[in-house]
């Protein structure tokens, strides 16, 4: 598809200096959003799309995710567990991930996330059983390519099993050396530096409590060297931080900065026990935070403090977290539960609607290393995100259509879904695989892994 037309939208997001357009129409050619203003002409677009009584947007960016989670959601023995008893339980059975396991649970959570609106996302895969067999990245990337999604995973790590003090099994840590080599490799074999890339990698030791400090530093300076970005967990739980402080005297954002794990080209996930002196230090190195509601609340970690947070000028972005602590890669959901949790910590101004989705689109674009984009202006990324606000869940709410996707609605699907300007969703359904095969398949490897029953 040359050119696509989305005509005579409804309301259509302002970019940052602009103003929103009532039956407006958007003109996307070459994977670029080429033109948006009035009475446009598709000319030889091989689609237009009446949006007369939808809400575009710009697609949301996910900034943390671990998609093999998708298939060992909603299991009953931690349904109410904590982190540390949760992973320590699921290791027991994310070991026996293998290369079908990873390629089906990437098309299912990237599948989950197209359909509510994200069309830029991360994963941290950061487990390797012994003996796999196949390059997981690649396995990802072909996924991503059959969907049509941007992509940028973290290539993840864990160096620091059981055996030496940490929290997973052996039998899913590798040795630092091979991790480092693999990571040079991912980086030579996928990541694309150029501005309107569809893939990046990015490098990511999966935790303080899981690899040593000294592979935290060989991995910045492997970073750096490539010019790739960091991403790791942290500050997630108040057992992470006694046991950095255990097991290196200091706590976890000191023992970033003692690793030289900070500055502009990091984000940590969560970031729920920062104090002030903390905050200060995050606002001077110019570090993300990849907010995730749903999982912190789930797990019971903590509320992330984004209000201080955005006050002292750190950027906040949002994402789904695994969907074993979600369960879900709803993103337009996730969204909703970020603006609301910030109210019950902070109170009914907290957190407003536009500012929510600025961190769910400019701002996590630029944590993944797209700078400039996650807008809908002339000349960026043809990636965009169209609501069907007719329904009797939308009616009293239209006075602010965009504010509505938040405060209203059960369905967080959108109707159509466009990333480098493929139509990737169409009439609410994945365009590059049938969903009915793609559950059927989910579901399969799933009892597999679990014992769960299926039909």
């Amino acid at each position: 598809m040359d050119r696509l037309l989305l005509k005579n939208c409804f309301h259509i997001q302002p970019s940052a200096d602009g103003e929103a357009l009532r039956g407006g129409d958007i003109l996307v050619e070459g994977g670029l959003i080429s033109r948006i203003g009035t009475d446009l002409e598709a000319g030889e677009a091989a689609r237009t799309v009446d949006c007369s009584t939808h809400v575009v947007v710009a697609g949301f960016v996910n900034t943390h995710h671990h998609f093999f989670q998708t298939l060992t959601r909603n299991l009953p023995a931690v349904q109410d567990a904590k982190l540390f008893d949760w992973l320590t339980h699921l290791y027991g059975i994310w070991e026996r991930i293998d290369d079908e396991a990873v390629h089906v649970s990437s098309l299912l959570a990237m599948g989950e996330l197209l359909k509510t609106g994200c069309t830029t996302t991360t994963d941290h895969l950061y487990l390797y059983p012994h003996g796999f067999g196949a390059d997981f990245m690649d396995l990802q990337f072909q996924a991503a390519a059959r969907l049509g999604v941007r992509f940028c995973p973290a290539r993840g790590s864990m160096s620091r099993g059981r055996s030496d003090g940490g929290l997973p099994p052996d039998s899913v840590v590798q040795d630092e050396e091979d991790i480092l080599v693999d990571c040079e490799r991912a980086i030579r074999g996928f990541h694309d530096p150029s501005p309107h890339a569809m893939r990046k990698v990015a490098l990511a030791p999966c935790s303080p409590f899981s690899v040593s400090e000294e592979l935290l530093r060989q991995t910045v300076e492997l970073a750096r060297r490539n010019g790739v970005r960091l991403h790791t967990h942290l500050a997630e739980t108040a057992d992470e931080d006694a046991f950095c402080v255990e097991k290196y005297g200091v706590r976890p954002l000191a023992l970033m900065e003692r690793c030289g794990f900070l500055g502009p080209h990091v984000s940590f996930a969560h970031g729920i026990h920062f104090d002030d002196g903390e905050l200060a230090v995050l606002a001077r190195s110019g570090a993300q935070i990849a907010h995730c509601p749903s999982s912190n609340m789930r797990l019971g970690s903590g509320i992330c403090r984004v209000r201080d947070m955005l006050d002292r000028g750190i950027p906040v972005s949002l994402a789904v977290d695994g969907s074993a602590s979600n369960d879900t890669s709803d993103f337009l959901a996730e969204m909703r539960q970020a603006m609301l949790l910030q109210r019950v910590a902070r109170g009914s101004g907290a957190l407003g609607a536009r500012e929510t989705l600025k961190m769910a689109t400019e701002t996590g674009a630029a944590v993944l290393g797209f700078p400039g984009e996650g807008v809908l202006a002339e000349g960026r990324h043809a990636d965009i995100a169209v609501f069907d606000v007719s329904g009797p869940e939308f009616s009293g709410s239209l006075s602010d259509p965009l504010a509505a996707l938040l405060f209203c609605g059960t369905s967080h699907e959108a109707d159509y879904v466009v990333c480098d300007g493929r139509l990737v969703v169409d009439g609410g359904r994945l365009t590059g695989i049938d969903e009915e095969d793609l559950a059927r398949d989910g579901r399969r490897i799933s009892s597999r892994l679990t014992g769960a029953r299926t039909w």
